[in-house]
């Protein structure tokens, strides 16, 4: 094995692609995970061709569905003595309100509820990482979103607008990546929500992609700034931080309320039948 284990989400997308690419050319072990395996296969052919490194591998995993996220979690604990850092790079975008298999509205599921998921199930392979290189990093990819949880209508089925559902998304990753930091506080797991510096997202409709493509830098270069995130041993033991850049930049005052964040975190680990033996937080905050 690798020295480090890199699991990186969404792989078939621009900055995920430019991702896997750098971090690629570090020489650790790389997992790609993405939906499509005929994509993902092509990707993956492309960077071990251009990185010479042939220690990245190919998980699929469709975040919209907890099944597809649990098979991902079983599969990656089955083949890696540990993770070292996981990124939940998603940002799916659908203009019309649209239903998993699960029941759960598509933005909130693939941007949120399945990393989520993901990331508590993957916890005894970030701590093993902790253990053998005495750290380990999550990295929830997230816009500076200013959109509030309407926890009365959670999946967006009494109104939905399209850009208020996936900001609401973008915003419980902040409230999820605050939240975890606070609970992994001490273990060696640090936790930062990340500014991509690009608000591009799959499938929107032409005047919010123009809109995004004209304050938004390359794939290449929004890549630099999450791998600095993801490497840099100047941040190590930074936790708990919105970065952009490799430096910290406020997020929305509404993402750092831990009753929201604790209001959030219990209504997911419902959602999810996140079993509570895998619980960060305790279900009543002390400091609430």
């Amino acid at each position: 094995m690798a020295n480090k284990v890199f699991v990186i989400t969404d792989t078939t997308s621009e900055i995920g692609k430019a991702l896997a690419t750098d971090l690629a050319k570090t020489g650790e072990a790389i997992v790609m995970v993405a939906p499509d395996a005929d994509q993902g296969n092509v990707i993956l052919q492309e960077i071990r061709l251009a990185t010479q490194n042939f220690s990245i591998n190919l998980e699929l995993c469709d975040l919209s569905i907890l099944s597809s996220v649990r098979n991902l979690a079983e599969i990656l604990k089955s083949k890696y003595q540990k993770v070292d850092v996981l990124i939940n790079n998603a940002s799916v975008f659908k203009k019309k309100r649209g239903v998993t298999v699960d029941g759960f509205e598509e933005m909130f599921a693939a941007n949120y509820l399945g990393p989520f998921l993901l990331t508590n199930l993957l916890l005894e392979l970030l701590q093993a990482a902790v253990q053998i290189n005495g750290s380990a990093r999550v990295l929830n990819i997230s816009s500076s979103s200013t959109t509030q949880i309407n926890f009365d209508d959670l999946q967006n089925e009494k109104n939905f607008n399209a850009a208020n559902a996936f900001g609401a998304s973008n915003m419980a990753n902040l409230l999820f990546a605050f939240a975890l930091a606070r609970g992994l506080e001490s273990t060696g797991i640090t936790v930062n929500a990340i500014h991509p510096g690009s608000e591009a997202a799959k499938g929107s409709f032409a005047p919010l992609r123009l809109f995004r493509w004209l304050g938004s830098r390359s794939s290449g270069r929004t890549s630099e700034g999450i791998v600095q995130a993801a490497t840099a041993a100047e941040l190590e033991k930074t936790s708990g931080r919105f970065l952009r850049d490799g430096k910290e930049i406020e997020a929305p005052a509404y993402a750092y309320d831990r009753t929201v964040q604790q209001r959030l975190w219990e209504m997911s680990e419902g959602l999810t039948n996140l079993s509570a033996t895998k619980r960060i937080l305790p279900v009543s905050d002390p400091q609430l």
